[in-house]
This record gives C-alpha cells, sequence and structure tokens, in this order.
C-alpha cells in the first residue's frame, strides 16, 4: 500500500491540488461561505481523475501485481491526505482571522472549530458519493463529478441554512471561538468520525463495484 501511494502522489498528483492550497487564505475573506475554500480540495482532485484518464493511470496501475481493491484504497487515501491537508492550510488563516478581529460572518457559519468539523463531514459526503461513481465507469470523470458536486453544494447550502434558522447552530455553533468551545468540540470529533465513516462506506462501495468492471 505505501508503494501504491508514492505512485499516487508520483503520478496521480495534478498541480491544480497543489495550487488550490493557497485558498486556504480565503478564510480571511469577510461575508464568505466558509465551505467554499475546503471545497477546492474536491476540484483537485477532479483534475486529477482527468489526468489520469487521459494518461491511461488506471490501466497502469492494474498492470502492476496489486488487487483492484487495493488500487482504489490507495486513491481513496489519497483523496484523504489532500482533504485533510487542505484543511490543515485553512487552520492558520482561520486563527489569523481571530488575531485581525475580522468579525462574524454574514454569509454563514463563522470561522471556528465547529465549521471544521461540519466541513469534514461535506468532504466524507464527497468521497462517499464520488469514489464508486468513479470507479463505476472510469472513463467517465466529467458526469460524476458534477451529480456529485450539486449534491455537495447542497448539502453546503443546508448547512449555512442551519446557521441562519436553528437555534443550535445560530447561537451555539455560528459564535466566535471560545464560546460554547465544548459544544464545537464536540461536533469536531462527530465531524471527524463521519469523515472517516463515510470514506471507509464510499471506498468498500467502490471496491465492489470495480471488482466486477472489466477493463
Amino acid at each position: 500500500m505505501a508503494k501504491l501511494l508514492k505512485k499516487e502522489f508520483a503520478l496521480f498528483a495534478h498541480p491544480t491540488s497543489w495550487m488550490f492550497l493557497a485558498f486556504g487564505a480565503m478564510m480571511l475573506i469577510p461575508g464568505y461561505p466558509m465551505y467554499l475554500p475546503i471545497f477546492f480540495a474536491s476540484l483537485g482532485l477532479f483534475y486529477a481523475c482527468l489526468s489520469a484518464r487521459e494518461n491511461n493511470d488506471l490501466y497502469y496501475t492494474l498492470l502492476l501485481p496489486v488487487r483492484k481493491r487495493d488500487a482504489v484504497r490507495a486513491r481513496a487515501l489519497y483523496f484523504v491526505i489532500m482533504e485533510l491537508l487542505q484543511l490543515a492550510v485553512c487552520v492558520p488563516f482561520a486563527i489569523l482571522r481571530g488575531v485581525l478581529k475580522i468579525g462574524p460572518n454574514a454569509a454563514g457559519m463563522d470561522v471556528n472549530v465547529a465549521l471544521f468539523g461540519l466541513a469534514l463531514v461535506v468532504a466524507g459526503a464527497f468521497n462517499a458519493l464520488f469514489l464508486p461513481r468513479l470507479y463505476k465507469n472510469p472513463a467517465a470523470v466529467g458526469k460524476p463529478f458534477l451529480i456529485v458536486s450539486v449534491c455537495v453544494f447542497l448539502f453546503i447550502f443546508a448547512l449555512e441554512a442551519c446557521s441562519f434558522v436553528l437555534p443550535f447552530f445560530r447561537d451555539v455553533l455560528d459564535t466566535p471561538d471560545p464560546q460554547h468551545l465544548p459544544a464545537k468540540l464536540a461536533v469536531l470529533a462527530v465531524g471527524a468520525a463521519l469523515f472517516v465513516l463515510l470514506t471507509v462506506l464510499g471506498t468498500r462501495r467502490a471496491e465492489a463495484i470495480f471488482e466486477k468492471v472489466d477493463l
């Protein structure tokens, strides 16, 4: 698995993924939907999948002495690493936002601990939806990404709406740190658990689908 993951970073990774890491600085923008800088990790993964298709990366991988399921797991692990890296880059800018006292985010969730927990759920949902569709027909990347992106953006819209209409979101989660920190840390922990669960479920579903695909 370590060698397969090394191959993912050497051959599958796309330059846009590294470029989009800089978008963590968007955490400093006043009145901006703060889930979007994190979504750029998914966009970088999409470009990597497009590039891999054009370069016949999947055929090359299966010529190696590896199982289909191992190829899926290595790619899923690469997804996870890039998503977590995107979140990690956002953290210092989130801290800097507080230092600069930019103020509450009028567009939705404020930049705080709970936001990162909810962002993990968004990333997990992307993995759960996109990985099975990607391996159902590896030659078709655009349509699955479009469908999943619509679903994810609807989910993001629902989360942002919650910060305006649900008292727990509005009065507890959508507040500056360190207010209500225990509740926000609980959301972060639950978000991390859901991220793992959703990614594992999506990976296992993708493995089952890919085993039946005749390349």
